[in-house]
């Protein structure tokens, strides 16, 4: 009932920025909380960045905080990951996922099983 369609990946150096878009369609209304995951080949999906619907608190993992920023234009059903600083390791496919089950907890913006709505990714390459 929620899709997600990302956009914005590409290649960049080390050291430069990248912005990626996650517009959902829908039934947003129902939308607790989006996120971004990133998974690279032979490597686990890692948790990147989170923003509750209403209210807009967001939460970032350790690697990217201060470097990454979630944002989301409430009239346009889109989140956005500004990224600055970017470093070889943040080299990953970019996954976008929403969430409508349950309660907003913030245990629960960290696992990627409490989101049932899922893009399909967009590369994001960073050079050295």
């Amino acid at each position: 009932q929620v899709q997600l369609v990302e956009s914005g990946g590409g290649l960049v150096q080390a050291g430069g920025s990248l912005r990626l878009s996650c517009a959902a369609s829908g039934r947003t209304s129902s939308t607790f909380a989006m996120g971004w995951f990133r998974q690279d080949p032979g490597k686990e999906r890692k948790f990147v960045a989170a923003i509750v619907w209403s209210g807009g608190n967001t939460y970032y993992a350790d690697s990217v905080k201060g470097r990454f920023t979630i944002s989301r234009d409430n009239a346009k059903n889109t989140v956005y990951l500004q990224m600055n600083s970017l470093k070889p390791e943040d080299t990953a496919v970019y996954l976008c996922a929403a969430t409508t089950q349950g309660t907003v907890v913030q245990s629960r913006l960290y696992r990627e099983d409490w989101y049932n709505y899922w893009g399909q990714g967009t590369q994001v390459t960073v050079s050295s």
